[in-house]
């Protein structure tokens, strides 16, 4: 049994910690409340991750690091920094391996498959600053500095999950509602389950091939947003999905700060998005859940509450 610390209790941190626990690992839930799921493996602190002298008290005898907090998306320019200079600060003051949870903002625009290897080419302020967060962590690695490595999903499924899609579509699906969506509706799209983003996280964080370099989390599903629309209608008994292609533009003037922050984003859903991930198939063992279960927790969730 090895000890962990995970910061953030989102539902990826709280999915993180419970399979680590679940695992027999023991888990220091890091985050500014001391939320996070109560479970006998898993002790909760209270603490500002930005805090690098903070931080590294409680990172300290810990075999990895994993993070999955982040700013409010539309703070992300001014807050993300912080956090991840004391994140990356305490793994290299420790000796913990540090696994950051990214995305695929940092490849810019990709007609094909992503694959890890790609170079980073970002068009937005978001992909910049992804990418530059993974470029100091890896040039810290390379010095010998720090053992790191990212995680990098696509768009979230599953109970709880904190998407576009599942913020603008699924309720309205799940009601017999119309939507307008900001994509090409019918262009194949990868998705990431929540239950599969946690498993990569753990499989990084518990294996030796994963430092040094990015893996992304296979893919439940490559459906189209129309097709996700259907299944999740179908699974719950909801009427034809009635969607509607909308111009990210038009976001900016939703009056919401968060959605305003969609509109540099809208290349990854114009064009089809594919994620390769057969290198974390099969170097860290992960595979995706079936994409029937995932609709059919996804459809659950609400009525769970």
């Amino acid at each position: 049994m090895s000890f962990h610390v995970v910061t953030g209790a989102g539902p990826t941190g709280t999915a993180t910690a419970l399979r680590l626990a679940e695992a027999g690992e023991r888990v220091r839930l890091v985050t500014r409340r001391g939320t996070g799921p109560a479970h006998p493996g898993i002790e909760r602190i209270a603490a500002d991750a930005t805090d690098a002298d903070a931080l590294t008290a409680l990172v300290e005898g810990a075999a990895s690091l994993v993070n999955c907090a982040a700013p409010p998306y539309h703070r992300w320019i001014g807050e993300f920094p912080p956090l991840a200079a004391g994140l990356l600060t305490a793994a290299e003051r420790t000796g913990a391996g540090y696994v950051m949870l990214g995305n695929v903002y940092g490849y810019g625009p990709v007609d094909g498959p992503l694959t890890e290897d790609l170079p980073a080419a970002p068009t937005s302020r978001k992909g910049t600053l992804r990418a530059a967060l993974w470029a100091d962590a890896l040039a810290a690695h390379r010095a010998g500095r720090a053992r790191v490595t990212e995680v990098r999903a696509s768009d979230f499924l599953g109970r709880g999950a904190t998407s576009l899609f599942a913020f603008m579509v699924v309720p309205a699906v799940l009601a017999g509602e119309p939507v307008d969506y900001p994509a090409d509706l019918d262009a194949p799209h990868s998705w990431s389950y929540l239950g599969d983003v946690a498993a990569t996280l753990v499989a990084a964080a518990l294996g030796e091939a994963a430092w040094g370099r990015a893996w992304h989390v296979p893919s439940t599903s490559e459906a189209s947003t129309r097709e996700v629309a259907r299944r999740l209608a179908a699974a719950a008994g909801a009427p034809e999905p009635l969607l509607t292609a909308m111009p990210p533009a038009e976001l900016a003037r939703s009056g919401d700060a968060v959605l305003a922050e969609v509109e540099e984003m809208g290349y990854l859903y114009d064009r089809p998005l594919r994620l390769d991930s057969t290198r974390t198939e099969e170097l860290l063992g992960v595979t995706a859940t079936p994409f029937e279960a995932v609709v059919e927790e996804t459809v659950a969730a609400p009525r769970a509450v």
